[in-house]
């Protein structure tokens, strides 16, 4: 009898080590769980900062192109800043006008102008400085 008595106290030792291992994993994944979410957070409040900086950027650049009549090398110039490349000009002007043009469908109060894709003057980034 004495030997039955141990082994039930063995596994209930056991069970309750088990279940105290299991606490400590749950609590870790709630821990990791929280971490991950508020990685992904920051990261989407990144890019939606980043993309409203983009679009700016864009549309002044989009500005200086076709209500200023510079081209892509001039509007750089204005730009003052030695890092941003002619293929950038492009990627940005090309990015607000895909915008402009995905949500013109629905709204009529937007000028023509604001719908046009990016001038021929900034061409292929071969003929840019940068």
């Amino acid at each position: 009898m004495q030997k039955q008595t141990v082994r039930q106290q063995a596994r209930l030792r056991a069970r309750h080590a088990r279940a105290n291992v299991r606490q400590e994993q749950a609590k870790r994944e709630r821990r990791l769980a929280r971490w991950g979410e508020t990685v992904a957070m920051a990261l989407a409040e990144r890019d939606a900062v980043a993309s409203d900086c983009e679009q700016r950027a864009g549309r002044a650049l989009r500005s200086l192109i076709q209500q200023e009549g510079l081209n892509a090398k001039e509007a750089l110039a204005w730009c003052g800043d030695d890092s941003l490349t002619g293929r950038e000009v492009y990627r940005l002007i090309r990015a607000v006008a895909d915008e402009d043009a995905g949500g013109a469908a629905g709204d009529e109060s937007q000028s023509d102008d604001a719908r046009v894709a990016a001038p021929d003057s900034v061409g292929p980034a071969e003929n840019m400085p940068g």
